[in-house]
């Protein structure tokens, strides 16, 4: 049998009771015959059929992966997707940084979840030295684009500056609600390299 013969056998509401009739009409009903397998052995099937196509989609970008180092062997820094069934079903996705191993296939580095790595980075904003003329001229958009807002929601002028806003405030939201391109942009304005050692974050002063 072909895989897609297989999917389509897995995917088939009839071994649990049910048909529909005619095809994609809505229209569904209960058989007389004895089900093979439970509902919720079909939907248990169909959840893990959804992780798996999850795991083998197009390999996706990370926000992280190429501005970081491992800081025990100087390798680069990987990603990948650990998925996790919830109890009212659905997936959570985690996802996680570690050492490549390129130059050394037995580094000890460990593995750091985004959501840690993104608290961590948080945390060292306030002692990290940044290129502020980069940040302040995206300060400058958004104060823009609120006034703009502001003033098409309330048709009143908004009297926010760009002194208004903490540059380092700034960073960190966008480290934790951006995009990805966003997350990178912002952590090119490190003056700093960044390091990943032992399940922890660590800036390098980059030498002039």
């Amino acid at each position: 049998m072909s895989l897609g013969n297989i999917y389509s056998l897995l995917e088939n509401h009839f071994y649990y009771g049910v048909f529909e009739y005619p095809r994609n009409s809505g229209n569904w009903y209960h058989g007389k015959h004895e089900p093979l397998i439970t509902k919720e052995l079909f939907d248990e099937v169909q959840l893990q059929i959804k992780g798996n196509a999850l795991k083998t989609r197009e390999e996706r970008e990370f926000a992280f992966t190429k501005i970081m180092t491992c800081g025990l062997c100087g390798s680069g820094i990987s990603a990948y997707e650990k998925y996790k069934k919830l109890k009212g079903g659905g997936i959570n996705v985690h996802v996680y940084y570690g050492c490549t191993k390129a130059r050394d296939k037995h580094c000890p580095c460990g593995y750091m979840n985004e959501t840690d790595l993104i608290k961590n980075l948080q945390k060292l904003i306030d002692n990290v030295d940044l290129n502020e003329t980069s940040i302040k001229k995206k300060v400058e958009a958004e104060v823009v684009r609120y006034k703009k807002f502001h003033r098409s929601l309330l048709g009143e002028s908004s009297s926010m500056a760009v002194t208004d806003i903490d540059v380092k405030d700034y960073v960190k939201f966008l480290l934790k609600e951006e995009t990805l391109e966003e997350k990178r942009d912002v952590m090119g304005c490190f003056k700093s390299v960044i390091l990943l050692k032992n399940n922890q974050i660590f800036l390098k002063k980059v030498e002039e």
